[in-house]
């Protein structure tokens, strides 16, 4: 079995990786981290949770060591990590914090959403290490605070969504002003053909690095789905935290007012929660996250992008308020939980409208979703919303009915009006053609019988 120890790695980062504990590395490091330290280009498809931060942080951390004592160049960026958020940009540079201690390395995290002052000052002290969000880097750049002349390693984290964020052109600007020769490497939770087209641009004879199928769920996650319809989601989620076994959880919902809705919820039972998504302040967004690693609260709620920026090893239950329509978005999301090979529990609620993407969900990670047990509240209402809006309209129509049960002379009698309109035309015409009037009264007194 492989260990950190057999890597190659120099005193100081083995020194460090003892102190957090790390003995053995996931399968993802244990492949790019001696192709990174021989200096070539990497393609890495790996899914959330298996350790992707650490397969590039730690060489890069050696390599910018050799480089160090060989050339002596201080105060000059060498490498830059691009990441699409802000939560996840800060969970790199803690990585490069704990795993870089013990040299003389220094790293700048630079984003959005905040005052520029204190990260233009850490600039202009000198840095080696950048780890950038594309805007806020393309800002500083365009202002003449940061040059990226010197840069001999770039690394593109998060590419697959760093394209659904529509981050793709400022991408290709930041490339753009690259040196040529460069050591690229390229990680993905997802290998779409778009992101393997943006990979051939950026590497340069890459070695790929695949850990896992794509889009495939850790065996480690126990996954369980509750079908319940969606005014029932709020009963289900507080019956489920009635067990207090469920100290941390992590709960995911489509929107940003979802999130919010949830946290009204669990507040009027005195649950203590927080959300975190892109209206919130970036304060606000970082005590979120501080406060439910510290465990000041127990359950945080997250939409799809604000949860890339979570990193907590030891978080087990992750909760699914709705179910994603993208699969990949599943795989992420509950790829929070059982972490480098840890136990983990995923659990969906998915409501009637929601069948369809969990179908697609079971059908991209191979298996089936099982039934959770214990369902105080099942689903009642079987009919989608598309489905339902063509099956109203019989019940309608059946609605109407009574009125027809109303004395059918009613509708006789205003029949026979129109009837009797008609029969005073024809005699109008009968009379014309000569005929006499006792024919014409024998014909009425027949129809009149007849109704």
């Amino acid at each position: 079995m492989t260990s950190f120890e057999t890597l190659n790695l120099i005193q100081p980062i083995q020194k460090a990786l003892k102190a957090l504990n790390y003995q053995t590395p996931t399968p993802i490091q244990a492949q790019a981290i001696p192709l990174v330290l021989q200096r070539k280009d990497l393609l890495g498809c790996a899914q959330t949770g298996t350790g992707k931060t650490a397969a590039f942080a730690i060489p890069i951390l050696q390599l910018l060591d050799e480089d160090l004592k060989k050339n002596h160049q201080k105060n000059t960026i060498k490498a830059l990590i691009v990441t699409p958020t802000r939560e996840l940009a800060i969970q790199i540079g803690d990585s490069f914090s704990d795993y870089g201690k013990n040299l003389r390395l220094k790293h700048a995290v630079i984003f959005g959403g905040v005052n520029q002052k204190s990260q233009v000052d850490a600039l202009q002290k000198g840095v080696d290490i950048l780890v950038a969000t594309p805007g806020r880097l393309l800002d500083l750049m365009h202002q003449k605070h940061l040059s990226l002349k010197h840069i001999n390693l770039f690394v593109l984290d998060e590419a697959d969504r760093m394209l659904d964020m529509g981050f793709i052109n400022d991408v290709k600007k930041i490339i753009a002003v690259l040196p040529q020769h460069r050591q690229s490497l390229f990680f993905s939770a997802t290998m779409p053909p778009v992101i393997q087209k943006l990979s051939e641009e950026i590497l340069k004879s890459p070695v790929k690095v695949e850990v896992t199928p794509v889009s495939s769920t850790a065996d480690t996650i126990n996954q369980t789905v509750y079908f319940v319809d969606k005014n029932n989601k709020n009963n289900l989620l507080l019956h489920i935290l009635k067990d207090q076994l469920l100290d941390s959880v992590l709960v995911f919902t489509r929107t940003k007012h979802g999130a919010d809705r949830v946290v009204k919820t669990l507040a009027k039972q005195h649950i203590k929660s927080a959300a975190i998504h892109g209206n919130k302040s970036q304060n606000a967004r970082q005590r979120a996250l501080d406060d439910f690693k510290t465990k000041a609260i127990r359950v945080l709620v997250a939409t799809d992008i604000a949860a890339r920026g979570i990193d907590i090893d030891s978080l087990k239950y992750v909760i699914n308020y709705e179910i994603p329509n993208i699969p990949e978005t599943y795989v992420h999301r509950i790829g929070r939980s059982g972490r480098a090979g840890a136990e983990g529990i995923a659990i969906s609620f998915c409501d009637v409208d929601e069948k369809p993407f969990l179908k697609d969900i079971e059908k991209i990670i191979g298996k089936s979703v099982p039934l959770g047990e214990d369902n105080p509240f099942p689903m009642e209402n079987f009919v989608a919303k598309e489905t339902g809006k063509k099956q109203d309209k019989k019940p309608q129509q059946q609605a109407r009915k009574p009125e027809g049960n109303k004395p059918k002379t009613a509708h006789k009698g205003k029949d026979n009006d129109r009837k009797e309109n008609s029969w005073k035309n024809k005699e109008r015409s009968f009379s014309k053609e000569g005929n006499s009037q006792s024919n014409w009264e024998s014909k009425r007194r027949r129809f009149r019988k007849s109704n």
